[in-house]
């Protein structure tokens, strides 16, 4: 059918786009949507989660550094081979250089859906989604389950 504006793309029904689309996160909402979270910047120790599945995940700050979702760092991460949280390895023949622990110097919270870290190693460019969290989340269970 024409309009006076000219032919007119035929039209789909919206189920048919949402057939084609797909889902990009099959993890279920309660699974990524924490109930409470604590970060201890002042004892240095991590972040705690309670989901509000009834799950609890804890990260110390060097996992999560050693997790960092940057564009930069998972690049990293791939060339090497890591894991998120996985310490980067030593060179074949390296002497350990000494580095001091990774610490969060500050956190805030990124809209409803992350937290962002600065570090003591001056890098800031990780979001850390809840999702993401909860996907890296290095508890047994979870270690268990991904491992399945």
């Amino acid at each position: 059918m024409d309009s006076e504006e000219g032919p007119r793309p035929p039209s789909r029904p919206t189920h048919a786009i949402l057939e084609i689309v797909p889902q990009l996160d099959p993890t279920p909402r309660l699974a990524i949507d924490p109930a409470s979270v604590k970060v201890n910047l002042t004892a240095g120790t991590g972040v705690e989660i309670d989901w509000k599945d009834g799950h609890r995940s804890s990260y110390t700050f060097p996992y999560l550094r050693d997790a960092c979702p940057c564009a930069l760092c998972d690049d990293e991460r791939e060339k090497s081979g890591r894991k998120p949280g996985e310490p980067p390895k030593l060179a074949p023949g390296a002497l350990p250089l000494f580095k001091a622990a990774a610490k969060a110097t500050a956190a805030e919270q990124v809209g409803k859906y992350a937290l962002r870290f600065a570090w003591n190693d001056n890098h800031d460019l990780g979001i850390y989604s809840w999702a993401y969290l909860r996907e890296i989340c290095p508890c047994g269970v979870c270690d268990r389950s991904k491992a399945e």
